[in-house]
């Protein structure tokens, strides 16, 4: 499935790509149509001096939106890493609790992480969440701190289990913050905008050879578009096009199962 998704991502940047080439093809043969080739080439000089300020501003915008969304990215999986880790460090610390409060914490954080990773990850790449796995999470937080020790070494225990599912609550609602926040809609347009008047802007220089002009503002279209493209697939990391994989709540259950067995 994965991999398919990675096909249908790639195939769908390709026709962006190319749409947005072929419009701006279009619309540099438009304007050399209308526009007569001596009088570009007279305002090259100056055409070419407010292009390259505009260049500039479209490369910071583009460089530091790629760096934001790559920086989140990479920030919603170490959260979801470090969120199946205090699950799995619930469920080995219950393994020192006396009966009945060991099977259901190690109940609950089974169950969680198995409610996480069958239901709540799908629902994510949709942009919602889990009501069951917010509910478990809930009664995981309750039995720890409903838990009456009666020695120094459960009182520790417990202190330890709060600590943990205090941890995990926090990963937790990073992780659901990261499903639903994306950069603001006038990001978007002043990113789209100042990429389309740049691309434009080539229209206006004069060059001798039509075939050369219109394979110099397709490259920089190419570039554009590509980056755009990226920064949108990667803005929501929990989505379809380049999800945040639960591999990590997956091992959790596999060492799981590998306990129970024994």
């Amino acid at each position: 499935m994965s991999g398919e998704i990675i096909v249908i991502t790639a195939l769908i940047g390709v026709v962006v790509v190319l749409l947005a080439v072929l419009l701006a093809v279009a619309g540099l043969t438009l304007v050399q149509r209308l526009v007569p080739l001596p009088l570009r080439q007279s305002h090259n000089d100056a055409t070419g001096t407010i292009f390259a300020a505009l260049y500039v501003m479209l490369g910071v915008s583009l460089g530091f939106s790629l760096f934001l969304v790559w920086q989140q990215y990479d920030t919603a999986q170490r959260m979801a890493e470090s969120e199946a880790t205090h699950v799995e460090a619930l469920y080995q610390l219950a393994g020192d609790l006396p009966e009945p409060e060991r099977g259901r914490v190690q109940d609950l954080a089974a169950s969680y992480a198995r409610v996480v990773v069958g239901e709540e990850w799908p629902l994510m790449a949709r942009g919602r969440t889990s009501p069951r796995a917010e509910e478990l999470a809930a009664k995981l937080r309750s039995s720890i701190q409903d838990f009456a020790p009666r020695t120094e070494a459960e009182q520790a225990l417990q202190s330890e289990g709060l600590t943990q599912v205090g941890d995990l609550d926090e990963n937790r609602a990073l992780r659901l913050l990261e499903v639903r926040e994306g950069f603001p809609p006038i990001v978007w347009v002043v990113l789209v905008v100042e990429g389309a008047i740049t691309v434009a802007f080539t229209f206006l220089f004069g060059m001798d050879s039509l075939r050369l002009h219109r394979l110099a503002v397709a490259a920089l279209t190419v570039v554009v578009a590509l980056i755009l493209y990226t920064v949108s697939v990667l803005e929501y990391p929990f989505n379809d096009n380049a999800q945040v994989r639960p591999a990590a709540f997956e091992q959790v259950l596999t060492e799981i199962e590998r306990d129970v067995d024994q």
